[in-house]
């Protein structure tokens, strides 16, 4: 048994994204009204963190997240959607269909 409040190695080490079959999915930590847009690393070890620059304030930094993503990936709005989390900082977001090289260049973005 782990010691109070702590996480085993095999949890650590999950990565905060899914990519199978030209479907990726993303556990994102987003930060609204930020200065700019963009990556901002890992938010713990199950999320990664996305700085935007729109509010939280009328589905405005849903829909940021949304055109941030499909830009990044290159790839139509219609190809993002927020799965769980729009009232919430923390989303479960779905990249469909996404081409291998689209990933590989999206990982090297937030990677950094």
């Amino acid at each position: 048994m782990t010691g109070s409040g702590s996480v085993s190695a095999d949890a650590a080490a999950l990565p905060p994204y899914r990519f199978a079959d030209g479907v990726l999915t993303l556990q994102l930590h987003v930060q609204p009204g930020a200065a700019r847009s963009g990556w901002a690393g890992r938010h713990g070890a199950s999320a990664l963190k996305l700085r935007l620059a729109a509010p939280a304030v009328e589905g405005k930094a849903n829909r940021a997240c949304v055109d941030y993503l499909a830009a990044a990936a290159g790839v139509p709005r219609s190809a993002v959607r927020i799965l769980r989390g729009e009232r919430s900082r923390d989303k479960l977001v779905r990249i469909a269909p996404l081409s291998n090289d689209q990933f590989r260049e999206l990982q090297r973005q937030w990677q950094g």
